[in-house]
C-alpha cells in the first residue's frame, strides 16, 4: 500500500453499534470506510441520515455482493451473533482484516476455525472489547501481572440491565440470530474483561441458568472453578429495573474494586480511590487500524472471543445438564 493511501473499510451490518465504529473511523486519518452493506433498509436509512458522509457511500444489501464489486483492506462487521462466523471467514479467505463486533462467534469450533483462517491468511482478526483500553481494565491487569495483590484465589462478577424488556421483539431474543441471552450480549462484555484482566483460564463451571420463559438465558448464576485453584462467579441479571455491575478480584495481599465508575484497591485492611492512576488507550477502531499498519499488536485478539465462548458453552451446558461441566480447550 502506498504510504499516503488509506486503508478501505467495508462495514458489514449498520445497525445501532455500527454508528459508533463509523464515527471513529471518521477520525482516523489513515482509515476510510467506503461501502455499507445491511439487509434492512430502514437500518440503512437510519445509519446513513445519523452518520455524516455516508450518504455519498455504496450500499449494498447483500454483503457478498460488496465484497465482490469493492476494493477493499478490511471489513468490520456488526451483524446479529450467528451470522458472525460466516460473514468473517469469507472476508480472512478474500484476504481482508476483520474487525467482529461480540460476541466474536457463538461456538467453540468456529471461534478456533476463525483464528486459525486468520493466522493462515496473515490478516487481523480483533474482536471490538471496548473495555481492554478503558483505563480502570488496563490498570488491574497490569496490576495483577506484576503481582501486586499476590496470587489470585477469587473473582466475582456481577452485570444487572433491564435486558428482558429492552430487547424484547429484537433479533437478540431470537436463538437462531443471536445464538443466547444476556450471558452471550452485554454479558459477553463481563466475561470477557474478566478473563482478561486476571488471565485465568477457566476449567469446570457450574450454572443455573433462567430463561424467564423467552429462547434465551436472561437470568445466569455461574461458578467458576480456574486453573490454578482460583473460584469465581458471575451473575448476569437480566430480569433488572435498571443498570449495574460490580467486579471484584481478591488475591493473597489485597482486593480491587470497580464499581460505580471508580477503582478501588484495598490493602492492610484499608480502601483507597485509585482511580485517578488509571489511563485510557484509545478504542478497538483505531487499534484495528494501528495493527493493520503494523504499527501496534493486536489488543483485542481472537484468542479473546475464545476464551469468551468456551466458558459461555460451558455455562449453557451446565445449566441444561444441572451438572458441573469441563471447559472445553
Amino acid at each position: 500500500m502506498a504510504k499516503k493511501e488509506k486503508i478501505r473499510v467495508g462495514f458489514i451490518g449498520c445497525g445501532g453499534i455500527a454508528r459508533g465504529h463509523f464515527d471513529r473511523l471518521s477520525k482516523i486519518p489513515e482509515a476510510k470506510v467506503v461501502a455499507l452493506n445491511d439487509n434492512n433498509p430502514k437500518s440503512m436509512a437510519r445509519f446513513v441520515e445519523r452518520c455524516p458522509g455516508a450518504a455519498k457511500l455504496p450500499v449494498y444489501q447483500d454483503y457478498r455482493k460488496m465484497l465482490d464489486e469493492v476494493p477493499l483492506e478490511a471489513v468490520e462487521i456488526a451483524t446479529p451473533h450467528t451470522l458472525h462466523f460466516e460473514q468473517a471467514i469469507e472476508c480472512l479467505e478474500r484476504g481482508l482484516h476483520v474487525l467482529l463486533e461480540k460476541p466474536m462467534v457463538c461456538t467453540v469450533p468456529h471461534a478456533k476455525a476463525l483464528i486459525a483462517k486468520a493466522q493462515e491468511k496473515g490478516k487481523v482478526l480483533e474482536v471490538s472489547y471496548q473495555r481492554h483500553f478503558a483505563g480502570a481494565y488496563r490498570y488491574v491487569r497490569q496490576a495483577v501481572a506484576a503481582g501486586d495483590i499476590g496470587k489470585l484465589h477469587f473473582v466475582t462478577a456481577l452485570q444487572a440491565q433491564e435486558w428482558l424488556v429492552n430487547t424484547r421483539g429484537s433479533w437478540r431474543q431470537t436463538q437462531a440470530l443471536s445464538g443466547g441471552g444476556q450471558l452471550n450480549d452485554s454479558g459477553s462484555h463481563l466475561l470477557d474483561i474478566v478473563l482478561w484482566m486476571t488471565d485465568l483460564v477457566p476449567d469446570e463451571v457450574f450454572a443455573f441458568i433462567d430463561n424467564c420463559g423467552t429462547e434465551v438465558d436472561i437470568l445466569s448464576a455461574v461458578s467458576v472453578r480456574y486453573e490454578g485453584g482460583a473460584l469465581g462467579t458471575f451473575s448476569v441479571v437480566g430480569h433488572s429495573t435498571g443498570w449495574w455491575e460490580d467486579i471484584a478480584v481478591w488475591g493473597d495481599t489485597g482486593a480491587f474494586y470497580i464499581r460505580d465508575g471508580k477503582l478501588l484497591l484495598q490493602q492492610g485492611g484499608k480502601v483507597a480511590d485509585i482511580s485517578d492512576r488509571c489511563q485510557g488507550a484509545g478504542s478497538a477502531d483505531a487499534n484495528f487500524i494501528d495493527a493493520i499498519l503494523g504499527r501496534a499488536e493486536v489488543q483485542v485478539p481472537g484468542l479473546c472471543g475464545l476464551r469468551v465462548i468456551q466458558l459461555t458453552e460451558a455455562a449453557w451446558k451446565s445449566g441444561a445438564s444441572g451438572k458441573p461441566v469441563q471447559v472445553e480447550k
